[in-house]
C-alpha cells in the first residue's frame, strides 16, 4: 500500500497538513524505508479518521490544528517508537551504523544502553589501532612485562618499550579479531536485551 496525502479544500488547512508531515517524515528518516513508510501512513490514517467525523469545513484548521496537538510534536512523541523500530533494525542487520544509531536513539532509554554506548566506543577504539599501527607500526603494540607493563594500544613515546612489545605484525589480525568478537557480543547482548523486553511486554498484556 502507497502513501497517499489527505487532500484537503481549505489551502491552509492543507498547508498545515503538508508541514506536519514534513515533520514526520523528519523525525523517521533514520529508520529504514518500510518503517517510515509505516508510521508515516499510521499518522496519516489517525489525522484522516480525526478530521474526517468533523462536519464543518469551514472550521477545517482548527478541527486540524486540534487533531495535530493530540497527535502531539513527531520530534518527541514519536522518540520511543523510532527508538525501538531502530533497535529492531539493528539487531536483524548486524550493520554496524544501525547498531551505533539504535544505541544513541536509545541513549535516554535505560543506563544499559549506556553501557552498551560505552562498549561501542571501545570498538569503535580498535579499529583506530589497526590503522595506528599501519600508518605509526613503532607506537602501537601489545607491550608486556611481568609484574611491571601490560599495556595495549597506541603511545606518543613508546620507544622504551619496543623491547616489550610481543605480537608484532600479528597485533593487526588479533585487534581484527577482537574487533568483530566484540561487535558480535554487543549485537547479540542487543538482541537479548530487545527479546527480554518483548517477553516482558508480553507478560504485562497477559497479567492485564
Amino acid at each position: 500500500m502507497e502513501f497517499k496525502k489527505i487532500q484537503f479544500k481549505n489551502a491552509e488547512t492543507q498547508k498545515i497538513y503538508e508541514a506536519y508531515i514534513h515533520q514526520v517524515q523528519s523525525a523517521t528518516r533514520k529508520l529504514s524505508d518500510e518503517d517510515q513508510k509505516d508510521i508515516l501512513m499510521e499518522i496519516n490514517s489517525h489525522i484522516f479518521e480525526s478530521t474526517s467525523r468533523q462536519a464543518e469545513e469551514n472550521d477545517s484548521v482548527s478541527n486540524l490544528k486540534n487533531t495535530l496537538s493530540k497527535i502531539g510534536n513527531p520530534h518527541e512523541v514519536l522518540k520511543p517508537l523510532i527508538a525501538e523500530k531502530k533497535l529492531n533494525q539493528a539487531t536483524r542487520t548486524l550493520n554496524p551504523i544501525h547498531v551505533f544509531q539504535a544505541l544513541t536513539l536509545n541513549f535516554s532509554f535505560g543506563i544499559i544502553y549506556f553501557v552498551f554506548f560505552i562498549l561501542y566506543l571501545f570498538l569503535f577504539s580498535f579499529i583506530l589501532l589497526i590503522f595506528a599501527k599501519i600508518f605509526a607500526p613503532d607506537h602501537v603494540g601489545l607491550y608486556y612485562k611481568k609484574g611491571e607493563i601490560f599495556q595495549y594500544g597506541g603511545f606518543i613515546q613508546s620507544e622504551h618499550l619496543q623491547p616489550y612489545e610481543i605480537l608484532g605484525n600479528w597485533f593487526i589480525p588479533v585487534t581484527i579479531g577482537l574487533a568483530v568478537t566484540f561487535y558480535f557480543v554487543i549485537t547479540l547482548l542487543l538482541r537479548l536485551k530487545k527479546n527480554i523486553k518483548a517477553r516482558t511486554k508480553g507478560l504485562a498484556v497477559f497479567v492485564k
